[in-house]
């Protein structure tokens, strides 16, 4: 799931929702640092009720992603994206199409849920401008393995940046995909993989129901 998915539901509880967005966040900072479920469920009822809300958003992330990886529709999907994009990208046998088709699931489920219901976009964003960062980050490093300095200046360049609003459209979202591909260190991509992205909104869109079972 990317961040749309795990959050919308939660916009009317702020720092929840950044729970649920804080692990895919450490994950930009700096990828050794980690937000683990277990560690998390100690912090529940935590008397600090943002530190509380916190630590079930971040529970609620790792369920949801357990599922959701689970599931048929992500698992059919995700290989059968990897394979076309082997076919466009013919020099590349290594493991640039098959992160490429995990990841493409997950945004352009992000693009649909933003389609069929545009609030949704607006609402997630007005709770991430809601947070305080410096409380945000204060919560997040009493829950990660490692403290960090970044988690405040990021989350307001989150905001700012507005990126899932790009998942819509494909030249913006292939510009996603290569910060995406700088961040991980992998090749960029070309232009011509642009072509795939109508059908593969297609079947993401056929199948997102299947996709939502968990949620549903």
């Amino acid at each position: 799931m990317n961040y749309l998915a795990h959050g919308y539901r939660f916009t009317q509880d702020p720092y929840f929702l950044a729970g649920t967005a804080a692990p895919d966040w450490l994950s930009v900072i700096d990828r050794k640092m980690r937000l683990r479920s277990k560690t998390a469920a100690q912090f529940v009822d935590d008397p600090d009720p943002t530190v509380a809300a916190i630590a079930r958003g971040i529970v609620q992330h790792h369920h949801d992603d357990g599922w959701f990886h689970q599931t048929e529709a992500f698992a059919t999907l995700s290989l059968s994206f990897a394979m076309a994009i082997r076919r466009v990208l013919s020099a590349d046998d290594g493991f640039r199409p098959s992160f490429l088709g995990h990841i493409l699931v997950e945004l352009l489920l992000d693009a649909i849920l933003v389609k069929e219901s545009p609030q949704r976009l607006e609402d997630y964003y007005q709770a991430i401008a809601a947070l305080d960062p410096i409380v945000v980050q204060e919560g997040l490093n009493k829950l990660a393995t490692r403290p960090s300095e970044r988690i405040a200046i990021l989350i307001p360049r989150f905001h700012q940046e507005r990126f899932l609003a790009d998942y819509g459209e494909d030249a913006p979202l292939l510009m996603r995909l290569n910060h995406v591909m700088r961040r991980v260190g992998l090749p960029l991509l070309p232009e011509g993989l642009q072509e795939l992205f109508p059908e593969l909104r297609s079947q993401v869109h056929r199948r997102r129901r299947e996709l939502l079972a968990g949620i549903d």
